[in-house]
């Protein structure tokens, strides 16, 4: 079974098909490296496919200590993978949790992203949902202490952005909801607590965002209510960004609909090899709708 290392000494588990230009895939909250598994295999016919399993995601590393987790690591533990696969650059996909830390990635390894697809990305980053979604964190986390895990995912699977998918794929769901039952309790309490209730908000990092100038394609479902707007956000501050809204799609969109999903991101991909891939045309920006003043 093949692992990472980081700097701080956790192994992080990974897999890889195909060859040609590395693609990796960083997987959401509720999911680990196997939820990548359509994605793998379709890519894996046109490049080097790479899904690994976050901290605190058996069968990578489950450290005890709440402090190894946080959203620059998350972001560095994306270039540990690398490294330790001798790749300098790739195509970096994220969804959710995992489209934060790929944001993060572009924004901490700028000149080792061919290109970022930060897709369900934006779940507590609006100014007035901070308290409500750290209060939330909270909340889960007393809930896996007290419950543990099999109990967890029985609830926490039916969130209001995850029943689109049930509703689509009853059996890809189940299948869903069996793999998160599997995760580590103290692994999943602690990236709430690390990663989730203390990554800064993407509102304040407007800045950093449109400094960016790797190809960046943004990605949510339209039902995925806490996406929409940190979606748009990063459309308009992202100079070299583009926005596409997946229809009667939840968070789970890598899953709910592989076939929409990877189509996407595979043209992206397309684009960007082929040079193709513009940046935003500075005359688009004004105020005036018509241009006339």
């Amino acid at each position: 079974m093949p692992f990472a290392q980081t700097d701080d000494g956790i192994r992080l588990h990974y897999e890889e098909t195909g060859t040609g230009v590395p693609v990796v895939f960083v997987h959401e909250y509720a999911g680990d490296h196997r939820s990548w598994e359509a994605q793998m295999r379709h890519f894996g016919q046109r490049y080097r496919a790479i899904a690994y399993a976050a901290r605190g995601y058996p069968p990578s590393d489950v450290p005890d200590d709440v402090t190894k987790y946080n959203q620059a690591r998350a972001a560095d533990d994306i270039a540990a993978v690398l490294d330790s696969l001798g790749i300098g650059k790739a195509h970096v996909v994220g969804l959710s949790m995992g489209g934060f830390a790929t944001l993060h990635f572009g924004i901490r390894h700028p000149a080792r992203a061919l290109s970022l697809c930060v897709a369900g990305c934006g779940y507590g980053a609006e100014k007035g949902q901070q308290d409500k979604f750290r209060s939330e964190v909270a909340a889960v986390a007393a809930f896996l202490d007290a419950h543990g895990m099999a109990a967890f995912a029985a609830r926490y699977a039916y969130g209001p952005t995850r029943v689109q998918f049930e509703n689509k794929n009853p059996r890809g769901f189940e299948e869903f909801k069996r793999q998160l039952a599997e995760h580590a309790a103290i692994g999943a309490r602690n990236t709430q607590l690390g990663v989730q209730g203390e990554r800064p908000s993407l509102y304040d990092l407007t800045d950093r965002m449109a400094a960016l100038t790797m190809p960046v394609l943004i990605l949510t479902g339209d039902e995925d209510w806490p996406c929409l707007q940190p979606a748009l956000l990063m459309k308009q501050t992202i100079p070299t960004a583009a926005l596409s809204v997946m229809p009667n799609c939840g968070h789970t969109i890598n899953l709910e609909d592989p076939d929409q999903f990877n189509r996407l991101v595979g043209d992206f991909i397309v684009q960007v090899e082929c040079g193709r891939w513009p940046k935003r045309d500075p005359r688009s920006m004004v105020a005036s709708i018509t241009g006339m003043k």
